[in-house]
């Protein structure tokens, strides 16, 4: 068998330098890893999951009785128990993943598309069983060479060894969620009371294995290294947020600290793991909103395409009137903004690739914002383009907590490029503080402003797409929602790439994936579907910062951004310094403690009981009515509160299950939770199996079922039968591999129960936000790719093929 880390004969003394010897060790480093990944793929998909458990258990006895019979040294012991535990917990887990492949395709869409969470589940599952198949063989080849390099192989062992025993719990998570929901449905429907407990127990499990050496091993490899980077900035990053101030300050300290977390990929994944738990909901708005940052922003948009406008509008907050579809001699008022902070202006960019008429007019000079010496993009043409018939409104993602316009907008100008029609992407106010309704108020009320003026964004309008991903595609379907309660024209269609329809703490099989996800933990989530509920509370303390917002931190940082280095610089030879205290030394005597436990050592202790979490939360409520009232025509006023919408009956929201699947999946079902159906939390697991349990404390995060997240407009996934039926086509792009999975499979689940028209796309091996990460790799340009053909097939006309 090929080796991985050894030396072939192109490394003799004397032979003629390789093109491997001429590149760099970086270059080197990296093809390696391609091929283990390509060597583990080929095994996933050229072996089922039982073949594939008895080749890795065979292994695992062969190189068990191996090393066993080595002596009593302290490496062949270490190497005999992780292959003891790996040949343990294949063996655990391969009943568990068979049962739940035998069900998983009751949840599926259609049988053209096989996704949910089950099939995500056990999809990972076999990716880290092929990694530590290839391992194994590996290690049988050349464990006899003195080319063999025994620590590095096993601290990867142990690594994967604690992932799979992570994964088979969450595979045992996975049955309970079998046997508690109702038939069909991807969510946790028990009490609430057992929701908590299942959500509790959950959130104690240990993370950070997935976040080290096994980081990204579920996605293509491309990601990979995209992924360490981001890992790294992130542990960086949190250790200086609550030390030094936030913008350019905490980034440039970052800088000089970074090196021991590449370094050492244990001491990464239990920082990973300790922020994501601990750190609250303004951490993760500073982090994700470094991107705004004009120099990172700058450097961004030189790699994106070149457009002829790129303009941000502060549109008045002035109501207007708007014709009813079914009477377009009647007109309804549309209001500003006002929830929570009152009537205010409201940011868009509109983005074209070329200059079309009504777009240099004076009344749309009028509205331009200042943003320093990039806010004009708009180039003098000795011709204008006339304007394009459609036109693509955008919402961005980020939480609801996060991001603006800037920060998609390099593939926002790529759309526009290929599209060739105008984009206006709306800079809606973020949570915490202007939690639900506001942005959804913002977002409605520039979609109506768009189809009154679309003559100034160079469109007639015939033809109106609305377009987001993630938190932004939840807006596409709740401003279509509104815009039907209103009684206004809804667009022609909606592309949603991974979109979060339902806002609930709830646990579902995909969301289980966000135990090992570095783009979207569950902590993370909630924290941000929190503060977008109005449950995230402001820390006061630090009004000041906040008040300055995130480009006015920049602009105070970069004066002192000297002396940050300065002090970055000091603390990046401290730690150097302090790890070298650390090291023993020679001669030494050995501690009674050791610094850090290997990771198997870590995973064969008896787990201690699971730390008491935080009491919940309450939820202050807040007036939800969005009014809007028309003086001219009479149309009551209308009220889209929880309260004025009133209980749903069975009928009228039955997402639970389509009626032909009922009798195959109820009999299924009830199968899997004759023995299970009514017991404890505690009855998840067998007897003998304990996961690792985390060792970072209580997680900050609030565990409660909100009453506002149960509202339409903030689940959409909730709505009534009523309110779905006025929903244009849709067309949703999902990833796999996603936590909100099954928002996008169980949302398509409806509206297809409904007769409406739906596509679902799943891609394969990516993250969620591929969308930002479009020029990162080929997997990620042809998922973006997808997503553009969906939106060109709303703008195109029905009855024609041509593109837009």
């Amino acid at each position: 068998m090929e080796s991985v880390g050894g030396t072939g004969p192109a490394g003799a003394p004397g032979a003629p330098a390789s093109k491997e010897d001429k590149e760099g060790p970086k270059c080197r480093s990296r093809r390696r890893w391609r091929k283990v990944k390509a060597k583990a793929s080929r095994l996933m998909h050229s072996m089922d999951l039982r073949t594939m458990t008895q080749s890795l258990v065979t292994l695992a006895e062969d190189n068990m009785a191996f090393f066993s019979s080595q002596g009593p040294g302290e490496t062949a012991r270490k190497l005999t128990a992780v292959f003891a535990g790996i040949r343990e917990q294949a063996l655990g887990l391969e009943p568990a993943l068979g049962s739940l492949l035998g069900v998983a395709h009751l949840f599926d869409l259609d049988a053209e598309t096989p996704a949910n969470g089950y099939r995500s589940l056990v999809h990972t599952a076999r990716c880290c069983l092929a990694h530590l198949l290839h391992k194994s063989r590996y290690v049988a080849s050349n464990r006899r060479s003195i080319f063999f390099r025994t620590s590095h192989n096993l601290a990867e062992l142990e690594a994967y060894l604690a992932a799979l025993t992570q994964l088979r719990a969450l595979a045992y998570y996975a049955q309970r969620l079998l046997a508690t929901t109702r038939p069909g449905g991807l969510f946790f429907e028990g009490d609430e009371e057992l929701t908590t407990d299942f959500l509790r127990e959950y959130v104690t499990l240990h993370k950070g294995c997935f976040y080290g050496r096994c980081l990204g091993f579920q996605f293509t490899p491309a990601i990979r290294p995209f992924l360490q980077t981001i890992s790294i900035g992130l542990v960086s990053f949190g250790e200086h947020y609550k030390r030094n101030e936030t913008g350019l300050g905490v980034t440039a300290s970052s800088l000089f600290t970074s090196g021991r977390f590449a370094i050492d990929p244990e001491l990464r994944g239990a920082e990973f793991e300790r922020i994501i738990q601990n750190l609250d909901v303004h951490f993760w708005k500073a982090f994700w909103n470094i991107t705004e940052i004009e120099v990172l922003s700058s450097l961004a948009n030189m790699a994106s395409a070149t457009v002829r406008v790129s303009r941000l509008l502060s549109l008045p907050p002035e109501a207007f009137e708007m014709p009813l579809t079914a009477d377009p001699k009647l007109t309804v008022t549309i209001t500003p903004p006002s929830a929570h902070t009152g009537p205010g202006p409201v940011l868009v960019r509109l983005i074209s690739y070329d200059l079309r008429e009504g777009q240099d007019s004076e009344e749309l000079s009028s509205l331009v914002k200042s943003e320093g010496p990039r806010s004009l993009e708009l180039r003098s043409r000795p011709q204008q383009a006339s304007r394009s018939p459609s036109l693509v409104v955008h919402f961005h993602g980020g939480g609801f907590v996060a991001q603006t316009s800037k920060s998609h907008e390099p593939y926002l100008k790529t759309w526009a490029q290929e599209l060739g029609v105008p984009i206006l992407s709306i800079d809606y106010s973020l949570a915490p503080e202007a939690p639900f309704p506001r942005a959804l108020e913002e977002c409605f009320y520039a979609y109506c402003w768009a189809i009154k003026h679309c003559a100034l964004l160079g469109s007639t309008g015939e033809r109106i797409c609305l377009a987001g991903d993630s938190a932004g595609g939840n807006l596409c379907f709740t401003v279509s929602l509104r815009a039907a309660a209103y009684g206004v024209r809804v667009p022609d269609g909606i592309m949603a790439a991974y979109p979060a329809t339902m806002l609930q703490s709830t646990a579902s099989p995909s969301r289980l994936l966000s135990l090992m996800d570095p783009l979207l933990p569950l902590s993370v989530l909630t924290k941000c579907v929190s503060a977008y509920a109005g449950g995230e509370m402001e820390d006061h303390a630090d009004s000041d910062q906040k008040a300055l917002g995130v480009m006015g931190l920049v602009r105070r940082d970069t004066a002192l951004l000297l002396r940050d280095l300065r002090l970055g610089a000091s603390s990046w030879l401290n730690s150097f310094l302090e790890l070298s205290r650390h090291k023993p030394h020679p001669n030494s005597a050995p501690t009674a403690e050791p610094i850090r436990r290997s990771v198997s050592e870590a995973a064969l202790v008896q787990p201690e009981d699971p730390q008491g979490m935080d009491p919940l939360k309450d939820l202050k409520l807040h007036d939800l009515s969005l009014r809007g009232s028309s003086e001219t025509s009479g149309t009551p006023e209308l009220s889209l509160s929880a309260e004025t919408l009133g209980p749903s009956t069975p009928s009228d929201v039955n997402f639970l299950f389509r009626p032909e699947d009922t009798p195959e999946e109820t009999k299924a079902q009830d199968e899997l939770s004759t023995q299970d159906r009514g017991q404890g939390i505690g009855a998840t697991f067998p007897q003998g199996f304990h996961p690792r349990r985390s060792s970072q404390g209580p997680t900050r995060m609030p565990l409660y079922s909100s009453p506002i997240a149960k509202n339409p407009f903030m689940s959409p996934l909730l709505a009534p039968d009523s309110m779905l039926q006025s929903l244009p086509p849709v067309h949703i792009v999902a990833c796999a591999l996603d936590p909100i999975l099954d928002d996008s499979v169980m949302f398509a689940r409806r509206l297809r129960s409904l007769g409406k028209p739906v596509t679902l796309r799943v891609v394969e091996d990516l993250p969620h936000g591929f969308l930002s990460l479009g020029s990162l790799c080929r997997e990620t340009r042809q998922a973006a790719a997808l997503c553009v053909e969906r939106i060109r097939q709303v703008l195109t006309p029905p009855g024609t093929t041509a593109g837009v």
